[in-house]
């Protein structure tokens, strides 16, 4: 079902957007009315990354009038897999710059506003305030979520996505569609009613994402912002796209909306917490929970434990693409999904120590919870987790193993590599 559109058409097109967009307003649906309407649109796009590239420039060659970018990041050469807003020469740029650039090549017309950062609690309501429709290209759970609770507050229609390894998930959230359209109101805490606890889902620096599956779900939500612009088609409210690009399967879920009153309540809180951290962000943190060790310290227990003189587990929670990549050579691969299985708690030695590490600890904390539940006692976790080990390989301070090193270790722990040694 259509729901009426979104904004009033300008007066008329410029000769110059007039023949760039006449293959788009040949579409029936959206002939020359609807055209006018994108031209006089206000999309906000929340992050220039991943699903934010494909977003902005096919908004961008759609006529959109005026786009928001909010980003406070800089380019880095791991973007240009599947951020393709951005290019080589751009590496070092602020993203919304680079980003303003590709679409001024592709729509001069349009109007390009640089927010160069962060949305947070003290920005949003000001940001997401001005424009008619919000694209959520955020990475990750506490800002999506402030993004759908502002968004519900203020009443703008709001564009989801999420895409990790090969799999993605699309919708619109509108907790206030129009009266008399018949939708149902729906937001995000309908599909998850509160994010996950830190840690337990990686990354996608973490776990890895497919560039092409970005592109892919990019330009489908430009696709619905456009549809809800001009008022044609029948939006992804109340439904949830589910794309596995392996198998190559688009499915559908259906999403019905909840206790409008306990989301907001939920919301209200998440922003009290906010405060309440940003008041006691300069109070000293608390003493953790479990011992931790350096990469240094782990190199000499290592040492140790190659002439008899200490005995313990290095455990990997990390997924197995990334052990592949780097690393504690000896390390035991258990991912943090498996371990917190029967089988995986019951394949562990409980008479062993086990020193846990992660890509930089989030997921370490999530599995030593895990197996302190479940009984285990001489838990220590690696401090930065691989991060820092790899640094350390970098300064010569610990052998590397895996596909990121071009010296593999020779399988043996030699004493010089020791802190001792070092010192």
């Amino acid at each position: 079902m259509a729901l009426p559109p979104l904004v009033e058409p300008v007066a008329r097109l410029t000769p110059t957007e007039s023949v760039r967009t006449a293959r788009q307003r040949r579409l029936p649906q959206l002939d020359e009315l609807g055209q006018r309407r994108l031209a006089n649109a206000k999309v906000l796009v929340l992050g220039a990354g991943g699903l934010g590239s494909p977003a902005l420039l096919y908004l961008a060659a759609a006529g959109i009038g005026t786009i928001g970018i909010v980003d406070g990041d800089d380019v880095e050469p791991s973007n240009l897999q599947r951020q393709i807003v951005h290019g080589q020469a751009d590496v070092g740029r602020p993203k919304v710059v680079s980003a303003a650039e590709s679409i001024a090549a592709i729509a001069p017309a349009t109007i390009v506003i640089q927010h160069a950062e962060r949305l947070d609690h003290g920005n949003a309501r000001a940001l997401i305030s001005g424009y008619d429709v919000v694209i959520d290209g955020t990475d990750n759970f506490p800002t999506r979520f402030l993004v759908n609770d502002v968004s519900a507050e203020l009443g703008k229609p709001l564009v989801w996505a999420s895409v990790l390894r090969f799999d993605a998930q699309l919708s619109v959230f509108w907790a206030t569609p129009p009266e008399g359209s018949g939708v149902a109101g729906v937001q995000l805490r309908d599909l998850f009613p509160n994010p996950p606890a830190e840690g337990e889902v990686p990354s996608c620096a973490e776990a890895g994402v497919l560039g092409a599956l970005c592109g892919q779900v990019g330009s489908l939500m430009a696709t619905e912002a456009i549809k809800l612009v001009a008022g044609i088609g029948a939006p992804l409210i109340g439904r949830v796209l589910v794309i596995d690009a392996l198998s190559g399967r688009f499915t559908e879920v259906p999403l019905v909306g909840g206790d409008a009153e306990g989301h907001a309540r939920a919301a209200r809180k998440a922003a009290a917490a906010a405060a309440t951290d940003s008041g006691t962000a300069n109070v000293q943190a608390p003493v953790p929970t479990w011992p931790t060790l350096s990469a240094a310290e782990l190199v000499s227990r290592l040492v140790a434990r190659a002439n008899g003189a200490d005995d313990f587990i290095v455990l990997d929670v990390r997924e197995p693409g990334e052990h592949a990549e780097s690393a504690v050579p000896g390390s035991l691969l258990l991912p943090l999904d498996q371990l917190r299985t029967p089988e995986g708690l019951a394949s562990l030695p409980r008479d062993v120590p086990l020193v846990l590490h992660c890509a930089q600890g989030p997921r370490a904390l999530s599995a030593a919870a895990a197996l302190a539940a479940d009984g285990f006692t001489d838990l220590t976790l690696l401090e930065g987790g691989i991060i820092a080990w790899d640094a350390a390989v970098a300064d010569g301070g610990a052998p590397g193993f895996g596909q990121k090193w071009s010296t593999q270790w020779s399988g043996t722990w030699s004493p010089e590599w020791s802190v001792e040694a070092r010192s």
